[in-house]
């Protein structure tokens, strides 16, 4: 390619093949490890003129690889992680640690089990986008060029890293 081509006229210079041949390896790989639900906040609706808690209802699962939640179709980026359980009298001093009971709570209304694992607030990552050298979430492509190295940014202050390493040391921890 040259440095005026964009890549654009060339499909096979998009990184769709090693992408996609990526996230299906991890995929084959993770087959029969548990997977995690995602949660998202349903609509409250009034029962009767009175409106109802807020929940947190289940709208899919995927596999937890690090900063990535891999599906079968999809790969999001991850939210907020927190774990489901019922509604307790509880006295916290930080608001914060009674902002995340009450979610934790709405998720256990929402249907998800005492203890289940919840990501509320995945982000569907634009996989077509990195087909075309622009970023989407934690995923960018080295050089912003399509064909280019698929790299993750696993840590807001750490440097860029090959997809491919990242899921081969991801997957080995398990």
């Amino acid at each position: 390619m040259t440095a005026g081509d964009s890549g654009a006229s060339n499909p096979s210079s998009a990184p769709s093949p090693a992408l996609d041949a990526l996230l299906d390896d991890a995929r084959r790989r993770l087959a029969g490890a548990p997977r995690e639900r995602l949660g998202d906040w349903a609509q409250a609706r009034k029962l009767l003129g009175f409106g109802r808690a807020p929940r947190i209802v289940p709208v899919g699962e995927a596999w937890h690889v690090g900063v990535l939640l891999i599906a079968d179709a999809e790969v999001y980026a991850t939210g907020e992680v927190l774990r489901a359980r019922t509604e307790a009298p509880r006295g916290y001093t930080a608001q914060a640690q009674r902002e995340r009971s009450e979610r934790a709570a709405a998720a256990a209304r929402g249907g998800f089990a005492d203890g289940e694992v919840v990501h509320l607030g995945a982000v569907r990552l634009d996989l077509e986008a990195l087909r075309h050298g622009e970023a989407s979430g934690p995923l960018s492509i080295a050089g912003g060029a399509p064909g280019g190295t698929v790299l993750v940014r696993w840590s807001a202050t750490g440097a860029p890293r090959p997809l491919a390493d990242y899921l081969d040391e991801q997957l080995a921890l398990r």
